[in-house]
């Protein structure tokens, strides 16, 4: 027997209704919004990401699945979507369209990590991008979206994050005071850390090891170091939150994991996840436009959530969307009565009422049998009667009861009962 490649899953039928049920949810609130879809190659060039996430981030360096196509040219499996949105904006030219793009989509990604609990190989998410306003009300927007979003798929019970990380003047001079506090306790960092400290050391901050957690604590905070465009962004995005009602927690070493966010940052945790209970988050980019050679920079904000962990999250608190059955079965007792059967599906199939029958030359018992755990509402009944008579029975399978009617009136009584 071959395996599933270790870190994907099959997503088998009965899984499917709490997809479905994701799925329209974030296509319906998107369209409030007035964001419109996306899609785009599940594969890019390698450089895309390499210039985007940041050769220094753990993406980059340990988790991309990277490889030569037969040209010899460097292909990679997206890792994540904004890099690939950007690179569709300035390829297409959609900025001469319109100078302000709301853009979604939806889509599975690919990371070469330690597979667990939520988190796959090949995951999928949901994300939105925001791309032409400088302002923090596109910030506020932004995040408004996203918690539209969980509130209408019944996540009650959520923390959002909050941080700004500047612009990229402050960003360079905290870093260095960072690094200057941090290579004072150096010996005392985790592996991973030390690691990070030459190459990415913004990242140390998220560190979940308890020996950094402690000295994290008496670091340098980044609020500190903004300079006055970055604090006055910041604070008329916090006034915008407070007045949309929206709670947040403000988390000074929240920086996400991505070289390209500059300004607000955020993210979403769930109790339900336990440790590992960040299920989405993002940020403005403002930056990201001229790294991919565009004219100018283009300010930018977008986020995206892990659909896994949603529905994780979901089916802690119990959620149990409705199965989608076939509401007619067709049982049928000889071969020769199968034209009967497929003429009557088809009819009942063109207006719109999902309809099943026998493939396996069964007991017109062993029908009916299937008919009932197969949840259908009515079981039409074809047999030497009714064929004789051009009647149907109709075997309502909620109530037991049967009733017969000449074909054209039982074909007309079932579509006006399931209407």
């Amino acid at each position: 027997m071959i395996n599933s490649v270790r870190g994907t899953k099959d997503i088998l039928p009965e899984e499917l209704p709490i997809w479905y049920f994701v799925e329209s949810t974030l296509r319906k609130v998107s369209q409030l919004y007035g964001f419109r879809e996306i899609r785009l190659p599940i594969f890019e060039k390698t450089e895309v990401f390499q210039r985007s996430i940041g050769e220094a981030t753990d993406i980059v360096n340990k988790e991309m699945y990277t490889f030569l196509d037969r040209g010899g040219e460097s292909i990679t499996l997206r890792p994540e979507l904004t890099a690939s949105v950007v690179r569709s904006v300035i390829m297409n030219n959609l900025l001469a369209e319109s100078p302000l793009l709301r853009l979604w989509y939806y889509g599975p990604l690919f990371r070469y990590e330690r597979p667990q609990k939520g988190r796959l190989r090949q995951f999928h998410q949901y994300g939105a991008e925001l791309i032409g306003s400088n302002n923090p009300e596109a910030d506020v927007e932004t995040i408004s979206l996203a918690i539209e979003i969980i509130k209408r798929l019944g996540i009650n019970e959520f923390s959002l994050l909050l941080n700004s990380l500047g612009n990229q003047k402050s960003r360079q001079r905290y870093k260095q005071i960072l690094v200057d506090y941090l290579k004072g306790q150096a010996q005392n960092l985790s592996k991973e850390s030390q690691e990070r400290l030459n190459r990415n050391p913004l990242r140390i901050l998220d560190s979940k090891d308890p020996q950094d957690i402690e000295i994290i604590k008496n670091s340098p905070l980044i609020h500190d170091y903004l300079d006055e465009e970055s604090r006055e962004h910041y604070v008329k995005t916090k006034e915008l939150l407070d007045s949309c009602n929206i709670k947040y927690i403000e988390t000074p070493n929240l920086v996400r994991g991505l070289d390209y966010y500059s300004h607000t940052v955020f993210e979403f945790q769930s109790p339900y996840l336990g440790a590992q209970d960040s299920f989405g988050g993002g940020g403005r980019y403002n930056e990201l436009f001229s790294q991919f050679g565009y004219k100018n920079d283009v300010p930018a904000i977008g986020f995206a959530l892990g659909i896994e962990r949603i529905i994780l999250i979901l089916q802690s608190q119990g959620f149990k969307p409705q199965r989608e059955n076939p509401k007619v079965y067709i049982a049928y007792n000889k071969p020769e009565y199968l034209t009967k059967v497929f003429e009557v599906s088809r009819i009942l199939r063109q207006n719109e009422i999902p309809t099943i029958f026998d493939l396996q030359k069964r007991s017109l018992k062993a029908q009916l049998k299937e008919a009932n755990k197969s949840g259908v509402i009515f079981a039409i009944i074809i047999g030497d009667d009714e064929v004789a008579n051009e009647t149907l029975s109709i075997k309502n399978m909620i109530d037991g009861t049967q009733v017969s009617h000449p074909f054209s009136i039982a074909i007309d009584y079932i579509i006006n009962s399931l209407k």
